[in-house]
């Protein structure tokens, strides 16, 4: 298969189910990768495979094109069942909660794509494709670009979006699991009780605009079209102004939603003690994490709500 400029081989060196399953979870074919990773989860918690030996060797090979010849981009070896659990992790450190027209599963074609100008596979740095690979062949930290880049196109485009958060998260945690931090790992959906002040922070501004929504039904543009490149990157110089204008949109709702709504802002803030004056690259990928948690809260479908967080409209 063609992962960026990366030729990708692969093989066991007998017959094997993970053969099939490899490339399918690959690719970006929604219908046949989700029946192929449901497949290798359940090789995965079972320990063994509907074809081929746990321990059979099996082998990934990336080559990319260097001047006339061919340069050897990775090659990584080790048993089926241990490839096998890698790639789930992968799978794992992406999950995320999305909407329900959205893919499940993400394949590698739709990260790689979300971080890339205009959202164009012409556009995907020549070497990451490869890169990325590597680090779900090897279970290491995805490159530092990926990161990057998701954050930069947040900003640039004013939009986490359900790949480009997924990014944020897998590669958050990747990094959070290798460093000597208490920071906590970063779930699937909004977590309340996290309290990096980053995370809060894109949590506030997604509050924040949901009450400017309630309030002036129908805007064909929010604070987040105005604001959201300068509140991930320096909040001090718009957060106060937002928390102003917060209080003529209130006034607009009816007494029982504004009441709720200060409440959820007291949460997020509380233990905040000032507004930073920038932060830095990872903190922004935080807090665009944290406004996609809480704007996807605003629209689950919820039977019974006990928290302000889990309030549908």
């Amino acid at each position: 298969m063609q992962v960026g400029d990366t030729s990708t081989v692969f093989w066991a060196e007998e017959a094997h189910e993970l053969e099939n399953l490899f490339g399918e979870v690959m690719r970006d074919d929604p219908d046949r990768g989700t029946d192929a990773l449901t497949a290798l989860y359940s090789a995965v918690q079972s320990g063994k495979f509907a074809l081929g030996d746990a321990d059979t060797r099996f082998h990934v090979l990336g080559l990319a094109p260097n001047a006339a010849r061919i340069a050897i981009r990775f090659w990584e070896t080790t048993t089926a069942m241990e490839l096998a659990t890698r790639i789930q992790r992968h799978f794992e450190d992406i999950r995320l909660v999305h909407a329900d027209y959205e893919p499940e599963h993400l394949s590698l074609f739709r990260l790689l794509t979300s971080v890339a100008l205009l959202g164009k596979a012409d556009n995907i740095p020549s070497n990451l494709g490869g890169e990325v690979l590597r680090a779900i062949l090897e279970d290491l930290p995805y490159p530092a670009p990926l990161l990057n880049l998701a954050v930069q196109r947040c900003r640039a485009e004013q939009e986490p979006t359900y790949a480009r958060a997924a990014v944020i998260k897998a590669s958050l945690n990747r990094l959070i699991r290798r460093s000597p931090t208490t920071e906590r790992e970063y779930q699937p959906m909004l977590d309340p009780a996290n309290i990096n002040p980053a995370y809060r922070l894109g949590r506030l501004f997604a509050v924040l605009e949901k009450i400017q929504e309630e309030a002036s039904p129908g805007l064909n543009a929010t604070i987040r079209d105005r604001y959201y490149g300068a509140a991930s990157s320096t909040p001090v110089a718009v957060f106060t102004t937002l928390l102003r204008l917060k209080n003529h949109h209130l006034g607009k709702l009816h007494r029982g939603r504004a009441v709720q709504m200060e409440t959820l802002i007291g949460e997020i803030m509380d233990g905040l003690a000032d507004f930073p004056r920038q932060l830095a690259l990872p903190d922004q990928g935080r807090f665009a994490l944290g406004y996609y948690h809480q704007r996807q809260t605003f629209f689950t479908k919820s039977e019974t709500t006990n928290t302000p967080e889990g309030e549908t409209k």
